[in-house]
Formats: C-alpha cells, structure tokens, sequence
C-alpha cells in the first residue's frame, strides 16, 4: 500500500480508500456480514481511510464502521473515518434559492454531528464533510464558521466539502479562502473537467482531494455489457444508468480497451487498474474510495496501489476518453 498526505490535515492516508456507501444499503442486497469481512480485509491489507456518510443507510454504515474500529482497537496502526452531514430536508442540490441557515444552521448541524458520533461510537470524527453545497452560498458561507467552532471543541479534526455533482467548480472560491481542508470530487476517465482549475487549486493550497466514482459507478470497471437491469428500489445504479445511459456508457468502454489492447503499452494493467491509476497519476489527488461490498473487491482495490505509476503513454491515451455527457444524477 502507498501513502499520500491529504492536504495540509498532518494525515498520511492510503492511496487507496474504502468507500462505503454499499454496506449501508443502496447498492442491492447486502449482508453485514459480507460488510464487516470486506472492511477488515481492506485494513489488513493496509487501507486506513474510510469515507461513509448519514445518508448510507441513515446511519447503518457508519454503526458498522464503528463496529469494526471497536474490534480493532488494539492495532497499532491509525485509521481514518471521514463522514459527511446532508443538509437539512429540501431539494438536493440546493437550489440558488435555498437559505443556507435553513439547511445548514448551528443548532441542525450541532445535533447530526451528535448522531454522526454516536454512530460511529466515537468522541471526535477525523474529517467531516458537508455533503453537497451550492455556489449561491460562497459571498457568506456561515456553516465552515460553526464547523470551526466544533473543531476548537473537539468534535471535530478536519473540515471538508463533498462537491455538489452538477456544479463541482463551486468549491474553487472556498479553498482559496481557506475554508475546507479537504474536497471530495467526482475525477474519473470519463468526468476529468476537475484536472481544468479544481485540481491546481487544490495543489495551490494545499487541500487534500479524494477522489470518489472512479469507476464511474461501476461501467469503467468494464464489467457490464449493456444488458444488465438493477432493481428499481433499493439500487442506486437504476437511476444513474436510466434510459440509454449504460449502453452508452459501455460503448464509451470498449473504446477504451480497444485502444488500450491496439496500443503498445508497458503498463499491464485490467480495466479497474486503468480507472484507478488514471486518477492517483494526478499530484493532487490524496486517495481514491473506491466503492467496496465484499472481500475479493477489498482486496483487488487494495493491490493496486502496488502497481507501477501510469505510464505517460497511456495517461495520454486514456485523456481522449474525456466525456463531456449530461448531469446523469438529474434529468437526460
């Protein structure tokens, strides 16, 4: 396992995190069982950064986290949480419309970072995120002052900001100001618009990225064929591959390992090595979370980050994949 630092938070993270969005549920049928074998495997294997968040199965995916930090609590070796509060019921994204002391106000965000805690049974959180923002909210952004507080009043460690999909470019103003010590950002084959401004800000000022889809949930591990169906509750990727969005999202794939088998390549990487390694090769980037529900996955994700650096042939092969789609989270 390689380690980066993550921004200017003083933490060395693994390159490679645990995302855990689909032990909490959304992803299908998933056992707990299942969950807490896939997390152990990954720390064993040396990964000590996890992301989960309240809306992962309000809270489930967090409890078993803690579950698993308990159970470890004699390894030597730290591990990070990150978690992230939603903003307070209304639309997601917010709206320019939205009153930011509405969705984000001292006294919401002091109870559900009481909740985030007693979930993950744990007295301070390492790195809390809002989970999405809206630009309207840049000119006086009061929820990073009360954030501020609770990290004087140890609840918290580090701040961090979980960039609204349509809008990710929103965050540029608030790192420069200092804001947020970390952003979690969409950065992929297919999304690379971050690399344009997002990133060198980020390596301008020293804030520490995790990049989330890398795999762009799930087609840019080359696994599907256009022909899958996922279950219309209880299954992210319904939505997210709606319509004619996975059939063109796979002939986007078989692009792309087309040109990686035509090419002659020193790398000797499968697809999901590509879409990992395309994303760490930036300087910016700290740690990818990579999505994970069972052991195999675990440890497939973990052994990556032992394989060489991307080759800058390839790096330069995989840039002209760059997809400029619609916004697949609402609408066409």
């Amino acid at each position: 396992m390689q380690y980066r630092a993550l921004g200017n938070t003083g933490l060395n993270v693994s390159s490679i995190g645990f995302g855990a969005w689909a032990i909490g549920g959304g992803w299908g049928d998933q056992s707990d069982d299942e969950s807490l074998a896939a997390l152990h495997s990954a720390l064993d294997a040396g990964v000590n950064f996890i992301d989960t968040a309240a809306g992962y199965g309000n809270g489930h995916s967090e409890k078993l986290i803690g579950r698993v930090l308990k159970e470890r609590a004699d390894n030597n070796h730290p591990i990070y949480v990150a978690t992230k509060t939603p903003p307070a019921p209304g639309p997601w994204p917010p709206t320019p419309y939205c009153d930011m002391n509405d969705r984000y106000s001292e006294k919401y965000l002091r109870e559900n970072i009481e909740q985030r805690l007693a979930c993950l049974d744990v007295e301070c959180i390492d790195l809390l995120q809002l989970h999405t923002w809206t630009r309207a909210w840049n000119h006086d952004p009061q929820p990073f002052e009360i954030l501020a507080k609770l990290k004087k009043e140890g609840k918290i460690r580090h701040v961090g900001l979980s960039t609204p999909e349509y809008d990710q470019n929103a965050v540029i103003d608030l790192m420069r100001n200092g804001l947020i010590d970390t952003v979690q950002v969409i950065y992929n084959i297919f999304e690379q618009e971050p690399a344009a401004e997002l990133l060198p800000v980020a390596q301008q000022h020293n804030v520490g990225i995790i990049v989330r889809v890398v795999f762009d949930e799930g087609v840019l591990t080359g696994k599907y064929t256009g022909n899958e169906t996922f279950p219309a509750t209880g299954d992210f990727r319904a939505r997210y591959f709606a319509g004619d969005r996975l059939q063109r999202a796979v002939d986007r794939v078989e692009k792309i390992k087309q040109a990686l088998a035509a090419g002659s390549f020193t790398d000797n990487y499968t697809m999901p090595q590509a879409a990992i390694h395309f994303a760490l090769a930036h300087p910016a980037v700290s740690t990818i979370i990579t999505g994970v529900r069972n052991v195999t996955q675990a440890q497939q994700n973990a052994q990556t980050a032992d394989l060489p650096p991307m080759s800058d042939a390839m790096l330069h092969e995989l840039r002209q994949h760059h997809w400029n789609r619609a916004f697949w989270y609402v609408g066409k």
